[in-house]
């Protein structure tokens, strides 16, 4: 990245300045390159002059100058048009025409891999999300989380990170006995007993229909004498059946996951008992009141929680802490990425200070809590579904509006903001639409490369030194951006950036597409604006990807 080689030209800079006497011997504080909010500033900006300024007893705007004199011509190697200082410290760097011009052969030759970085040099990231309790479909306030938690993943592993994704399957706990519970009962009504629904049991008709798959695959032979609790198998083969459809659900979204991990393994494989003997050793449990507690209050928690009941039974937080010990004991992850919907909000701390209590650097632990979505369409909030209960399906808004529009609006918005999903306009096929918007930029440039190749022209060798319109430049420099935005992207966890390039980008292409024509009169620069486009192409269709869309060729 151009931003990084600046920053390494300007802290070559200083150090030469302070062999030569010109600055102070200090420490050289960090100070980034920003891109400032005006171009009229230039492409590049640093105001480390300001962070020296106390230190080296100078003004910033002497440190500044005094910096630029120091920066090396020759390595520069005619990447910039201008190095200029401006008060009160701020140095800024212009790009040149020609090498601007020059990046569309570099996109062009990364191809579908521009804008990798290597800022994770294969550290191993886990990113666990959604993980919903295998007890009914996955309904829009999920899709949030798996847009955020997959647009997340792909990102990371663009920067060089070693991920892989994870569903957390429940079926440890009173929540899946309840969905047996419900299920046993409507596979014996299915035969005619009249039997009572459990406490808090599933009302959705969704059961009804794994009943039916019971009944397909069973026969009667699941059933027990009345009164008898169920076998079983109702159990096991419910849990099964439900992730079979929760991953109908996510295939629908275009969501993979690497790997679907079982919460009763953590019982079954030791891990449970390991990770409490740990947390003994290490004095954060205690007894009383005839149950087991983590003292969470030596970490700073308010209070202590239950890790055993005096039922005897492990409460979800014990097993989460199994989990985790799992997670970064077991399994070795230097990093562990939760993507949290936002009633677990009080369980962060708590989670924090457990993988703590482990031996484990909290910070290796990042927690996104993702908020409410409220479903719209137009000024109408609405129910898309009345299938599952009270529960709005994922598959019912995707069947409606696209696994594209699904997907890019999900993504719209920070985690920590409440979010309004319209359905009317993500269905709308006009500018209006952001997602129709990015997509209809990448199909028409399609449809200009289509059209030269029916007129046998050959760009390949196109001279891209032509290319010196500001709307020519403006695109490159917005292609430039999308290894920053990927670096930025995996350092703050924070996705929701990319669907704002892409429609920059798009907004980009139509401007240069509306001042420029492609293909003119003249061959050579037809050729050149031929690359150009393509180069355009290729980071479109990289940005869609990121997000888990398509790139149509036409619309």
């Amino acid at each position: 990245m151009i931003k990084n080689e600046i920053g390494q030209l300007v802290q070559a800079a200083v150090r030469k300045a302070q062999e030569a006497g010109d600055l102070p011997a200090a420490a050289i504080p960090d100070a980034p390159i920003e891109r400032p909010q005006r171009p009229e500033h230039g492409d590049y900006s640093t105001g480390l002059a300001m962070r020296m300024a106390r230190a080296a007893q100078m003004s910033p705007l002497d440190i500044a100058k005094t910096i630029a004199k120091h920066i090396d011509d020759e390595s520069q190697n005619g990447v910039f048009a201008a190095i200029e200082v401006a008060p009160p410290g701020f140095i800024n760097f212009r790009l040149s025409k020609a090498w601007l011009a020059a990046q569309v052969d570099t996109i062009l030759a990364a191809g579908p891999e521009f804008g990798n970085i290597s800022l994770g040099a294969g550290t191993k990231v886990q990113v666990e999300f959604v993980s919903a309790n295998p007890v009914g479909p996955i309904h829009v306030g999920n899709g949030r989380g798996l847009a955020l938690g997959d647009t997340l993943a792909r990102a990371l592993a663009a920067a060089g990170f070693e991920v892989e994704r994870e569903y957390l399957v429940n079926d440890a706990g009173t929540q899946t006995d309840i969905f047996a519970d419900t299920l046993y009962v409507r596979y014996q009504r299915l035969f005619g007993r009249e039997v009572e629904m459990p406490e808090g049991g599933y009302p959705g008709e969704y059961m009804i229909d794994l009943a039916n798959a019971l009944k397909d695959e069973f026969g009667d032979s699941l059933l027990r004498p009345e009164g008898e609790p169920r076998p079983p198998e109702v159990h096991e083969r419910g849990v099964a059946l439900m992730l079979e459809n929760i991953r109908q659900d996510l295939d629908a979204i275009g969501v993979q996951y690497d790997n679907w991990f079982s919460e009763r393994s953590v019982y079954e494989d030791g891990t449970y008992d390991k990770a409490m003997a740990v947390l003994r050793e290490r004095g954060f449990v205690s007894e009383r009141e005839g149950a087991v507690w983590f003292v969470s209050s030596s970490l700073g928690e308010e209070k202590d929680n239950v890790l055993v009941r005096s039922s005897g039974a492990p409460t979800y937080f014990a097993s989460d802490i199994a989990y985790h010990y799992n997670k970064f004991v077991t399994r070795g992850f230097d990093r562990v990425i939760n993507i949290w919907g936002a009633d677990h909000q009080g369980h962060v701390p708590r989670m924090k200070a457990a993988v703590s209590a482990l031996g484990v650097d909290a910070d290796r632990l990042d927690i996104i809590i993702y908020q409410l979505v409220t479903l719209k369409r137009g000024d109408e909030v609405v129910r898309l579904s009345k299938r599952a209960g009270e529960i709005v399906t994922l598959r019912s808004l995707v069947d409606e509006v696209g696994a594209d529009a699904t997907r890019y609006n999900f993504v719209t918005r920070a985690a920590d903001s409440h979010m309004e999903f319209d359905i009317e306009l993500a269905k709308r096929q006009s500018a209006e639409n952001p997602v129709y918007y990015v997509q209809y930029a990448h199909a028409r440039i399609a449809g200009i490369l289509t059209q030269a190749a029916e007129r046998g022209i050959d760009f390949a060798d196109g001279d891209v030194g032509l290319l010196n319109e500001d709307a020519e430049l403006d695109l490159v420099r917005k292609m430039l951006r999308l290894p920053e935005l990927i670096e930025q992207i995996a350092l703050s966890n924070e996705p929701h950036q990319l669907p704002y390039y892409a429609t920059e980008m798009a907004t980009a292409f139509h401007d240069f597409y509306e001042k420029c024509r492609v293909l003119g009169d003249d061959e050579a620069l037809s050729r050149a604006r031929l690359k150009l486009v393509s180069a355009a192409k290729a980071v479109l269709a990289r940005s869609l990807d990121l997000m888990g869309m398509s790139a149509p060729e036409r619309m």
